[in-house]
């Protein structure tokens, strides 16, 4: 089992030190061992574990969320269902920004329509611009 300190294991997972020190007061990244120098002391499963939540993040989890998905595979279970529970609601969030982005665009469509043949004489000194 490989041995490395801290910066050995920023480099090792594309992140950066304060980050993996924030990870492990977190509760995120299981406390490495001191050496007799007082440097953090992490083994390869560090590296696995910040994978583990970098790939939550970018499935737009929270860490309070990667945390509980932690907690359960500490206490011996299997967090799969509780996985699944926390893609489903995320796949709804994206579903319902996706609507409010249609949405959006539809507005800014027909703004934009309307501003395509500017006729600044057609401003009224009490507006910034007619378009908006």
């Amino acid at each position: 089992m490989a041995h490395m300190r801290i910066g050995q294991l920023a480099e090792a997972t594309g992140t950066t030190t304060k980050t993996l020190r924030f990870y492990e007061e977190s509760g995120l990244l299981t406390p490495a061992e001191r050496l007799a120098s007082g440097y953090r002391d992490y083994t390869d499963e560090a590296v696995g574990q910040v994978g583990f939540i970098h790939r939550g993040q970018a499935a737009g989890l929270t860490l309070a969320q990667i945390r509980q998905i932690l907690e359960i595979r500490e206490r011996g279970q299997t967090p799969c269902s509780h996985v699944q529970g926390l893609l489903g609601e995320r796949l709804d969030e994206l579903d319902a920004q996706i609507t409010e982005l249609l949405a959006l665009r539809e507005t800014i469509s027909h703004l934009h329509a309307n501003a395509s043949k500017p006729d600044p004489n057609s401003c009224s000194a009490d507006q910034v611009c007619r378009y908006l």
